[in-house]
């Protein structure tokens, strides 16, 4: 730790002292309630009102990005801190509804890697469109290991799945034609890149026996042997595997979608609000012990240090599965969604 960070955490530190002496401040969060809001009370809210002082009110809610254009068209600021899916970041933060976060003072050791810490938000939990593989369908001596493997029929003959839009499979299209999961969003961002993307799924289409349109369809078709390779999310997959169905998941090339948290433009508690988000996401033992009990983990170094390591290992962000994978770009999608959608639709009733 250099000496700059040294001081900056010393001062965030005394922030949090402070905060515990005032003991009377209350901040209020924006989430999807349920369950999730139940174990985040347990983890993060009354173990951070217990150091600050700072009662979390905890606020079922949905449709943020509406609830949000009303709170700044109306210049009255509701909430401090909003749990925000990738759509609803992406329009939050096109829109400027979001304060600016200072990861010097919440994150002063650095144990958040860089794509956690966005200008306004932070990735604290995670998921993954995945690959997933029936292992009695592959081919005696052969693993499917990439999306360009996906894309070899004649290696690898048998059924597959996608689901049917364009997020995603735009990416696998340009992974399965060599390029690499750094450059993605640079290539998809040009005339050329889409066109790229797009010729390469003509390659694929007559090969896909389904287009799924529920996180629950590719699951059924694994299990049912209707397919032997789709894309899927890793939670559903994990599952049928425990369930005894002979299926793996390829982390490789896989997609990380984020839930987002932020702070609110004009919130006056934006320092309290920075707090929480630190608390929430840097502590690696906390991360840990929210993820044994909902299995969408943060982003955190040390996370799966605190995690049994069977559990960890069927984990996106664990060390053996992420290096091959790419974040989802929210604020991507929010600009270009339109256009490709359209494109998308166009495409798959050709």
């Amino acid at each position: 730790m250099t000496l700059t960070t040294k001081l900056t955490a010393l001062t965030f530190g005394a922030t949090l002292v402070a905060g515990a002496a005032v003991a009377e401040d209350s901040l209020t969060y924006a989430g999807s309630g349920g369950g999730l809001a139940q174990v985040m009370k347990g983890v993060f809210d009354d173990p951070f009102t217990a150091e600050t002082g700072v009662t979390v009110n905890a606020l079922a809610t949905s449709d943020r990005a509406s609830a949000l254009k009303a709170m700044q068209v109306a210049g009255k600021v509701t909430w401090d801190v909003a749990e925000l899916n990738p759509i609803e970041y992406a329009t939050a933060s096109l829109s400027g509804w979001l304060e600016p976060l200072d990861w010097a003072a919440m994150d002063p050791d650095g144990v958040l890697p860089a794509e956690a810490k966005l200008e306004d938000a932070g990735i604290a939990a995670t998921f993954s469109t995945i690959m997933a593989v029936r292992t009695d369908k592959l081919p005696e001596g052969k693993q499917m290991t990439s999306w360009a493997d996906f894309w070899d029929v004649e290696t690898f003959p048998g059924g597959r799945a996608l689901q049917n839009q364009p997020i995603d499979n735009l990416e696998f299209a340009l992974l399965a034609d060599g390029v690499a999961p750094a450059d993605i969003y640079t290539v998809l961002a040009t005339e050329e890149g889409q066109d790229r993307a797009f010729a390469k799924l003509d390659e694929i289409k007559p090969h896909v026996t389904a287009w799924w349109t529920a996180g629950a369809q590719p699951v059924q078709m694994l299990s049912d042997g209707e397919v032997a390779y789709t894309s899927a999310w890793n939670g559903r997959i994990t599952k049928l595997a425990e369930e005894g169905v002979p299926v793996e998941i390829n982390w490789n090339g896989g997609g990380i979608k984020a839930s987002y948290v932020a702070i609110v433009k004009g919130s006056e508690k934006a320092e309290l609000g920075q707090q929480y988000i630190s608390y929430m996401m840097t502590d690696p033992e906390r991360a840990a012990q929210f993820a044994s009990m909902v299995p969408y983990p943060g982003m955190v170094n040390g996370l799966y240090d605190h995690l049994p390591a069977e559990k960890g290992a069927m984990m996106p962000t664990h060390p053996d599965n992420v290096s091959g994978q790419f974040v989802t770009d929210a604020v991507f999608w929010g600009m270009h969604l339109g256009e490709l959608k359209e494109r998308w639709e166009d495409w798959i009733f050709e």
